[in-house]
């Protein structure tokens, strides 16, 4: 597996408290529920880093 960044990042409580709850509700972590959202966010915004080379723009 690769290696994996830490990042941290200020959230408004409500915004923690309900991501918790979805997190709970998909039997994920908050972490990997976060993950997965961002990964959805990104593909839908075809930038999807699976489906791009090293730092390179998708194709238009």
């Amino acid at each position: 597996m690769a290696k994996r960044k830490a990042v941290l990042f200020r959230l408004d409580p409500e915004v923690h408290a309900q991501l918790r709850r979805w997190a709970d509700d998909e039997l994920r972590s908050l972490n990997a529920q976060v993950e997965f959202i961002l990964r959805q966010a990104l593909r839908q915004a075809g930038r999807d880093p699976r489906q791009t080379s090293a730092g390179e723009p998708p194709e238009a």
